[in-house]
């Protein structure tokens, strides 16, 4: 019997099989490496990161961020933050985890980035491990601090606050500040024990205020009456009103609970009738409501999907923002089912309430909108990568992330926000060279804490940075985001 056929087919198959387990290999070592090592799936993607050192995060010269060896084995290097709780919301935490800028830069912080491993692969065949590589932020260091030291003195015991501020311009983040906060130091890998004992506390705090998740761009808030320059704003893009179009202001009788929605006041603007601009200026409730009435839910929640409520906003890679939400359908807590928001709902959610909800940095972007000719620019924190060799691995490009309005609207509804400091519900502002909106949006059935909101752009004319401040607690906006708003712009213009 010849039995060449039968080992020729045999050889053939086995070189078949050899060749396709040596193609799945380099697939998955060549274009798959990256995506598997980075699986929030992989328990390896931290694994050896204590062996050796990683990049510093740096902000306007200042270091935030950086490694320190410890003269143990394990871990052999920590990681040190300066002023922690001022910076965490942006540089995040270390600690074999990672969150914020610690996360979505970790190859490039470790060195395990193939923009560096490619670029050092001598130092890899001799056995040496590349250097992480060192990140920029875009912060305005003085301004984050101004802002966080304004929260703490302004947020209300065990509640809420914060602060974003970006240039209208590039989209770069300027200021994300929180409080309360937290410090990565206290979970760093040098503590130990103690460390992961701190960060379990953390993780598993109690009530409303989560130190670990920040409250410029992981929280959201009903916004209250900043809302209103949605509103106004789709208004005037679809029924052509302008801030001469006179408004109903005078009570409206909600068509479901056959109640009225209040006004702060009845007089001035809010009496009967009043051009867009003043009804705006003095916050009337019921011109808001009556104008998400009129449009109805579904429009509403698609006009406001323009500005980018509903989706995922992405600040870096593996760093989204909380998603805000002006929702048609809700899930009541009370009947435990999906219920359609009705027509006293939609009022509400006119004036920023009921169920709508937003971050700082989505109201931010609401008023870059509007200082921006109507463009939205993508919000960044991270300006450059540099190896240590000083090469640039990456730099920040400004890129347009939405155009919600037309550049005439947007105008007109700069116009609007001046008019709120010079006659309406902020001319306690006055001399602090920012425009805005104010809002107050009741958070419980005593009414004590509110959400309270400052939203706009500095400066008056011709802007260059978009704001928005929350806080929580008794009180109005006006008198307590305001003039946080006031002290941090000021800060950022200081430069």
């Amino acid at each position: 019997m010849n039995m060449d056929k039968p080992v020729r087919r045999v050889a053939i198959f086995g070189g078949l099989l050899m060749f396709g387990l040596m193609a799945q290999v380099n697939y998955v070592q060549g274009t798959q490496a990256e995506s598997l090592r980075t699986h929030s799936k992989n328990p390896r993607q931290y694994a050896g990161v204590f062996n050796s050192p990683r990049g510093d995060i740096i902000a306007g010269g200042q270091v935030l961020a950086k490694s320190i060896a410890t003269g143990k084995s394990n871990p052999k290097f920590g990681r040190t933050y300066q002023d922690g709780a001022i910076f965490s919301p942006v540089t995040g935490f270390f600690n074999g985890n990672a969150s914020k800028v610690e996360r979505g830069y970790n190859g490039l912080l470790s060195g395990t980035d193939k923009r560096i491993t490619q670029q050092r692969w001598f130092d890899m065949f001799i056995g040496k491990k590349p250097l992480g590589a060192n990140v920029e932020l875009a912060l305005n260091t003085a301004a984050q601090k101004a802002a966080y030291q304004a929260l703490q003195g302004s947020v209300s015991p065990g509640r809420r606050g914060g602060v974003v501020v970006m240039d209208v311009k590039t989209g770069a983040v300027v200021v994300m500040a929180s409080y309360p906060s937290f410090d990565p130091n206290e979970i760093a890998p040098q503590k130990g024990t103690a460390g992961i004992k701190r960060f379990t506390e953390l993780d598993n705090a109690k009530g409303v205020v989560k130190p670990l998740i920040d409250n410029a761009m992981s929280q959201t808030f009903p916004p209250g009456s900043a809302y209103k320059t949605v509103v106004a704003a789709l208004e005037m893009e679809t029924k052509g009103l302008n801030t001469r179009s006179l408004v109903e202001t005078g009570p409206l009788r909600l068509p479901e609970s056959n109640r009225n929605l209040p006004n702060s006041h009845d007089t001035g603007a809010c009496a009967g009738q009043a051009p867009l601009i003043e009804a705006f200026a003095e916050s009337c409730n019921t011109t808001f409501g009556r104008l998400a009435l009129d449009m109805g839910m579904p429009k509403l929640a698609e006009g406001s999907a323009k500005f980018g409520f509903g989706k995922d906003v992405f600040v870096e890679p593996r760093v989204p923002a909380a998603k805000s939400d002006v929702p048609v359908q809700f899930y009541n807590m009370t009947t435990k089912k999906m219920e359609t928001t009705g027509q006293d709902g939609t009022a509400r959610s006119g004036i920023g309430q009921e169920n709508v909800r937003a971050t700082p940095l989505q109201m931010a972007m609401v008023a870059a909108a509007v200082a921006n000719n109507g463009k939205i620019m993508k919000p960044y924190l991270v300006e450059r990568v540099r190896a240590k060799d000083q090469s640039v691995l990456y730099q920040a490009n400004a890129e347009e992330y939405a155009q919600p309005i037309k550049s005439g609207t947007a105008d007109q509804l700069a116009e609007m926000m001046r008019a709120v400091v010079t006659t309406g519900t902020a001319k306690n502002l006055q001399g602090q060279n920012i425009a805005g909106k104010t809002g107050t949006a009741e958070q419980d059935e005593t009414g004590r804490f509110n959400a309270r909101w400052f939203v706009g752009f500095s400066p008056m004319q011709n802007p260059r940075y978009a704001f928005a401040v929350v806080t929580e607690g008794p009180g109005s906006a006006a008198t307590n985001a305001g003039p946080i708003a006031g002290r941090v712009m000021s800060a950022v213009l200081r430069k």
